[in-house]
């Protein structure tokens, strides 16, 4: 076993280890338990009890009481208990393991809530929760990024400007420009596994939208913004292919070969689509989207079981760009 397997186990070993301590102190309730006891039914020393209880209080803020010697878990500083329907609680499950299918880094707020909520459930579901937990908890810690986040994060919840630089993906290697950014939105997305910035920029006058991996040095300033009554971002991402929906809409048309129209119409690739077969088993596909970036990546994932018949800008840029990559491969 290599050093960083080695991390990796430890860490998922305490995550679950600090799963069954919650458990164990909840289920005494008013009582406590005393660490010796709680190491016992762990299998572990007293001493490393004593640092699960403490772990508890400082990294998953779980409101922890000692007194006497008994350790237990303050009622009042819990959420009520929830009663959950199956399906709700299958929901929470299938959440949990769609989060862990794209996390790229080990999020300790993410763990924390995540066994908080696992721990409202009955099993099986409960187990699958804590199997998720472990999952998340073997990737690599990403501690710049977390900061990163939460300093964004605190500006969005309290209503403060925002100042950073920024390295946009078509700058030169090196190159930022600085940004003063009111935050009306941080939105994950599944695209590209990456979390974005949505505001107003006003070193641009408009809504932008910032990739927060590409966000350097950002800064909560003592200045704050009101929050346009008429700005209501999620319908305004309703627009996007993925998550840029600051871009002017555009009208597309595909058509689908008859070969590849069945696993296009199985899904519902936008809110705006509208699809029909034509009599030769084709289909054609519309939609209204903000930009042509992001679709312009998954027209091209088709391969050649599509045609974009509208707008002309996209049909050459795909045209284009499929072009280059047939001479790639014919000249090799």
């Amino acid at each position: 076993m290599t050093q960083t397997q080695g991390e990796d186990f430890t860490k998922s070993d305490r995550t679950a280890r600090l799963l069954r301590t919650l458990k164990y102190v909840e289920a005494v309730g008013e009582a406590g338990i005393r660490p010796n006891d709680l190491a016992k039914k762990l299998g572990v020393s007293r001493r490393t009890a004593y640092r699960d209880l403490k772990a508890l209080e400082r990294e998953v803020d779980v409101p922890i009481w000692n007194e006497h010697g008994r350790w237990g878990v303050l009622e009042s500083g819990l959420l009520p208990a929830l009663r959950f329907s199956r399906d709700e609680a299958i929901a929470i499950v299938l959440a949990a393991r769609l989060l862990a299918k794209f996390a790229t880094g080990y999020d300790p707020e993410l763990g924390a809530a995540l066994m908080k909520l696992g721990g409202m459930l009955d099993e099986p579901l409960r187990s699958a929760v804590e199997r998720t937990v472990s999952q998340i908890s073997q990737l690599r810690d990403q501690p710049e990024a977390q900061t990163r986040l939460r300093v964004l994060s605190n500006a969005w919840v309290n209503g403060r400007i925002l100042e950073f630089e920024y390295a946009a993906a078509w700058s030169s290697p090196g190159t930022t420009r600085t940004a003063r950014v009111h935050p009306y939105l941080i939105e994950p997305s599944a695209a590209t596994l990456a979390t974005y910035l949505i505001g107003f920029d006003e070193t641009r006058s408009a809504m932008r939208t910032f990739r927060v991996d590409r966000i350097n040095n950002p800064r909560m300033t003592t200045a704050t913004f009101t929050r346009p009554e008429d700005v209501e971002l999620e319908r305004t991402l309703a627009a996007a292919w993925d998550i840029v929906a600051d871009q002017p809409l555009e009208e597309i048309v595909l058509r689908f070969t008859p070969e590849a129209a069945p696993r296009a119409s199985e899904t519902r690739w936008h809110p705006s689509q509208i699809s029909e077969r034509e009599a030769d088993g084709s289909l054609l596909w519309r939609a209204r989207v903000s930009g042509l970036l992001e679709i312009r990546a998954w027209i091209l994932g088709w391969g050649d079981g599509v045609e974009v018949l509208k707008p002309p800008a996209l049909r050459d840029e795909v045209a284009r760009t499929l072009a280059t990559a047939t001479a790639r491969y014919t000249s090799a």
